[in-house]
């Protein structure tokens, strides 16, 4: 197995050591960061596979931590909440968080939701180069996993990169928030509609509100023409 470097940024000391030694248990190579500050410095000398990122933290939050990071490179970033807090859930999601955890919180579904993420991201990366996409205004190149719109690249976290991905694959198609989570985020218990809404309004605040469709009560369509 190849090295898998994950970045734990946690302040509280008995979590952190927690978290780090079940994930170094589990074949990961685990580096700490305890404020906002030194885990942007770590994850830019680092270079981590995957980032557990608790929201609350001495220097800059969680979320400043996401923005810093993702402007710099897209990494995926599982966040973890003290409480089920609709509003820091969607902010935490909307600068680029791919999944979340609500403190307190089992190892053995923090492991499980880190796999997931690790699994589609692995996936993506294994799979023959495809051919770029197009849709409308949009440039799609999943080899270097780049999108431009009109000619000007944008940003996108690996997560929206991935439903961009998805809907454009199936342009025209309407797909329901239960297939989108099964494909992109592997989930297959439904519970996460929240976590599609807000990656569907991430896009359309980086790609433009014209492009994906809602069609209310089912799902999304990616609609060019």
């Amino acid at each position: 197995m190849n090295e898998t470097r994950i970045l734990v940024v946690e302040d509280e000391p008995t979590i952190a050591k927690a978290v780090a030694d079940r994930l170094a248990a589990e074949g990961f190579t685990v580096d700490l960061a305890a404020d906002g500050p030194a885990a942007v410095e770590r994850a830019r000398d680092r270079e981590p596979h995957l980032i557990v990122l608790d929201v609350m933290l001495p220097g800059f939050d969680g979320l400043e931590v996401c923005r810093r990071v993702q402007a710099e490179r897209p990494v995926p970033v599982l966040m973890l909440t003290a409480r089920d807090d609709e509003t820091d859930l969607l902010v935490g999601l909307g600068v680029g968080a791919d999944d979340y955890l609500t403190k307190p919180f089992s190892m053995r579904e923090l492991v499980a939701r880190i796999r997931a993420v690790l699994r589609r991201v692995g996936r993506a990366a294994d799979q023959p180069a495809p051919t770029p996409l197009r849709a409308g205004p949009l440039e799609i190149d999943p080899a270097a996993r780049r999108v431009r719109r009109a000619g000007t690249e944008v940003h996108l976290t690996p997560t929206e990169f991935d439903l961009l991905s998805c809907l454009a694959r199936n342009q025209g198609t309407v797909l329901t928030r239960a297939v989108l989570l099964e494909q992109v985020w592997d989930w297959t218990d439904g519970s996460g509609t929240r976590v599609v809404d807000t990656h569907v309004k991430a896009l359309r605040r980086k790609l433009g509100a014209d492009l994906i469709r809602t069609v209310h009560g089912v799902g999304y369509s990616l609609e060019t023409a």
